[in-house]
């Protein structure tokens, strides 16, 4: 393995001195937490200078704060491009401001250290990280969702997206999304469809012509002249009452256009409530099996002992086991750590129970190395 100073850190298991093996051991997967509550130390990875390690607490919430501004701009590019006057005012300075953090965070990426997946290694080498980035496509499609183009617009024409292209680019700034891929495959990607198609909805509206033949001017002639917000609030509704399926009201297509997206909406609907129920079973039946199992675990377990008349002190203590193991089911961690290698196995087990094995009074005095074999062969370990 590397040593200090070197294009590669350390990862996960090395020979260390005496001095060394007390300090902790750093835990890099997030998905591998330790066990109740210990904290990670990535002190002993000695990086290169001015080089972050990606699961470094101050860096995670950086990323975390990243998250919000990601989930603003995608409301805020789709209802700028379809709402004339959104892009002015307060939204265009709280759109700059956006913008200077991720030129912030694009910056900072060059200084991130990265996790190579091959040899195991956290890579801290500056040249390696920006060619990684560079080559990547990243860089390129992380500088383009960066640029004002609201505020280049304004600039060189002079008025609010008199010129659509501008509107258009300003899209780019969804490029961010793959930032929380994973929080939209869960819940926010309902959240994010009904915003999408009810600005798109309005958009078809703003430029039909006659705007009275239109979902919105049939009822609301002016509805040009009224304010951003309640045109907004007036697609909201009408796209949330188009994804719950619970019939139409006073807003309903009018026109060609109108019905082609409203059909293509409503089968995009099929799917997504499809998706969400089926996720929503899934989770009811997992757990009814879980629970069932544990019945019968606890059934068997009380028939053995009626049919034996074990004393009514054993009977509790079996069934105080059985509603242990059921409730720390999800804690038992030899099924995670059943695959990975020894070195990465030893590694955690040297993290987790170093010191406490060290402060044990049976073990006092006894050498570093025999203490580093006891807690790799730990029995508590793969309990």
């Amino acid at each position: 393995m590397a040593e200090k100073g070197s294009s590669t850190a350390p990862l996960l298991f090395r020979r260390r001195s005496s001095s060394e093996m007390k300090n902790k051991s750093a835990s890099v997967s997030s998905s591998l937490l330790p066990a109740f509550g210990t904290v990670v130390d990535d002190g002993d990875l000695h990086l290169k200078r001015n080089v972050i390690a990606p699961y470094d607490r101050r860096y995670r919430w950086w990323q975390t704060f990243l998250v919000g501004l990601v989930i603003y701009s995608a409301w805020a590019s789709i209802l700028e491009l379809t709402f004339d006057k959104a892009a002015n005012g307060v939204l265009l300075f709280i759109d700059l401001v956006v913008d200077f953090f991720f030129a912030i965070d694009i910056i900072l990426t060059f200084f991130v250290a990265y996790f190579d997946t091959l040899n195991f290694v956290l890579v801290d080498d500056h040249l390696k990280i920006a060619f990684r980035y560079v080559t990547r496509f990243w860089l390129f499609m992380d500088v383009a969702s960066t640029i004002p183009f609201p505020l280049i617009n304004k600039i060189l024409i002079g008025e609010w997206h008199t010129g659509q292209v501008f509107g258009l680019l300003n899209l780019l700034r969804l490029w961010r999304l793959h930032r929380v891929a994973s929080l939209l495959l869960k819940w926010q990607v309902t959240l994010f469809a009904v915003h999408s198609a009810g600005c798109f909805y309005y958009w078809l509206a703003a430029r039909h012509k006659p705007s009275e033949h239109t979902w919105i001017g049939r009822l609301i002639g002016d509805f040009k002249q009224k304010g951003v917000w309640h045109g907004y609030t007036c697609s909201i509704y009408w796209s949330i009452v188009t994804l719950t399926s619970v019939g139409y009201g006073e807003f309903y297509s009018m026109n060609e256009g109108e019905k082609i997206f409203n059909s293509i909406y409503m089968l995009f609907n099929m799917g997504l409530i499809a998706y969400i129920i089926g996720n929503i079973t899934n989770l009811v039946v997992q757990s009814v099996v879980k629970t069932f199992a544990m019945r019968d675990s606890i059934n068997e377990v009380m028939r053995y002992a009626s049919k034996n008349q074990l004393p009514e002190g054993m009977r509790e203590q079996m069934l105080a086991h059985m509603q242990l193991k059921f409730n720390t089911a999800e804690l038992q961690q030899e099924k995670v750590l059943k695959d990975l290698p020894k070195a990465i196995r030893s590694s955690i087990a040297q993290h987790l129970f170093w010191k406490t094995v060290e402060k044990t009074y049976l073990f006092q005095g006894v050498s570093d190395d025999f203490l580093s074999q006891l807690v790799t062969i730990f029995p508590i370990f793969y309990v």
